[in-house]
């Protein structure tokens, strides 16, 4: 199969990349179950790229239950190594309004219940998190995305458990944190994308005003009112990111993994070797003695 180098993962609303070829669907199983669905590999701007919808086609996955690990490890397996993730969130700022795009530059984990880490069994790697998100790839996303929305440069993601949306002293709480925007689903992913060494950028849709404003409370109404328009918008800025992209890597994303890994090659078995293999072939040498 030809390596594709580039990915969306498409949150509420963004089932599909519209008008657009699709070369084949592809059923892929990882070690850490199925994807949230099939990846369709689609020809876009002279390019194939893949696209990967989060909550699966009829949004029938929750937030805490995303199969995050598989859907990254999957996108690494196809060799992806770019990917942006296009989300519908909410304004904790009275500068951002539902219609906005925000790029942000900053999260903060609000979640409880997501295993985020591939290092979860017999090895331990310890990657930098202090910049969450691609730099690189998130200016591309910028200019991709100036002439179709008022766009945010930078900003704090506070990524929360969800279903049910925040109180409203948790959305004051979190402004007063220096949240600019409320999510549910860019952790673990951006975790993951970046044990994977994947290059990893949001593009966040502003829906509604959360839960500060006693007049504005957020309702799933609210956010389908918006929703259309972002829709709209979000797939003209994605069509306009791909030829952006078609030098190679120059971020610290593609070295992301290096000297983390703090386990020993000899200490890791056949079975954990093969179950990262996708991930740690780079820099971990299969020990066939045990």
């Amino acid at each position: 199969m030809k390596t594709i180098k580039f990915a969306f993962i498409g949150g509420t609303g963004f089932y599909d990349i519209r008008n657009t070829k699709i070369v084949d669907q592809i059923s892929i199983e990882t070690p850490f179950g199925p994807p949230s669905g099939l990846i369709s590999l689609v020809e876009l701007a002279n390019q194939t790229v893949a696209f990967l919808p989060r909550h699966g086609l009829d949004h029938n996955i929750s937030p805490s239950y995303l199969p995050a690990r598989a859907n990254i490890y999957a996108l690494k397996t196809i060799g992806i190594e770019r990917l942006v993730s296009i989300s519908a969130v909410g304004s904790l700022s009275e500068e951002i309004n539902p219609e906005d795009a925000v790029i942000p530059d900053q999260l903060i984990d609000r979640t409880y219940q997501r295993v985020n880490t591939f290092f979860d069994k017999s090895m331990v790697a310890h990657i930098s998190f202090a910049k969450p998100f691609c730099n690189e790839l998130s200016e591309s996303l910028i200019e991709a995305s100036e002439n179709y929305m008022n766009v945010h440069r930078g900003g704090t993601m506070v990524v929360i458990e969800g279903p049910a949306f925040s109180t409203s002293a948790e959305s004051r709480l979190y402004q007063k944190w220096g949240g600019n925007i409320i999510g549910m689903t860019a952790l673990p992913e951006a975790k993951l994308a970046r044990e994977a060494e994947i290059c990893y950028a949001s593009l966040s849709l502003v829906t509604d005003n959360d839960s500060w404003k006693e007049s504005d409370h957020v309702s799933q109404e609210k956010v389908a009112a918006h929703l259309a328009s972002n829709v709209t918008n979000g797939q003209s800025i994605i069509k306009n990111l791909i030829p952006k992209l078609i030098s190679p890597r120059t971020c610290e994303c593609q070295n992301a993994l290096a000297n983390t890994i703090i386990t020993k090659d000899a200490s890791v078995g056949a079975v954990e070797y093969a179950r990262l293999k996708s991930i740690i072939s780079k820099y971990v040498q299969p020990n066939t003695q045990n």
